[in-house]
């Protein structure tokens, strides 16, 4: 699996509503133990990813997570663009996820989100 293919898994499994369809996307991806951080939840293991996922998704039913750029790796940790559409089409600011994965590249590790873009500094 290339690790393009890999980050759109992730994202599918984001996507789903159906809770079977998004654990068959999700466990073959995530490694025991993975870790999932935003700024609202730290979710330790896929159940409790899954558990938060299952949470967005009763929320925002039908909403998807869309990658917006080219995954971006190096030294075994990746980034990507997202941003999170509606079903009516209308959509959140763009987010940035960190990927951690494992020795192979195959199984997704660790993955720390950021939401919205950053802020721009001053110039000096």
């Amino acid at each position: 699996m290339s690790l393009t293919h890999l980050i759109d898994s992730y994202c599918a499994a984001w996507s789903k509503e159906d809770a079977e369809q998004r654990r068959a996307l999700l466990l073959p991806i995530w490694s025991d133990g993975a870790t999932y951080t935003d700024p609202t939840v730290h979710a330790a293991g896929a159940e409790a990813l899954l558990a938060h996922i299952s949470g967005i998704q009763a929320k925002h039913s039908g909403a998807c997570i869309t990658r917006t750029s080219d995954v971006d790796v190096h030294h075994g940790i990746a980034r990507f663009a997202w941003k999170f559409v509606m079903p009516d089409g209308s959509s959140y600011p763009e987010g940035l996820d960190i990927v951690f994965l494992d020795a192979d590249q195959k199984r997704i590790t660790r993955v720390v989100g950021f939401f919205g873009p950053l802020a721009r500094s001053p110039v000096s």
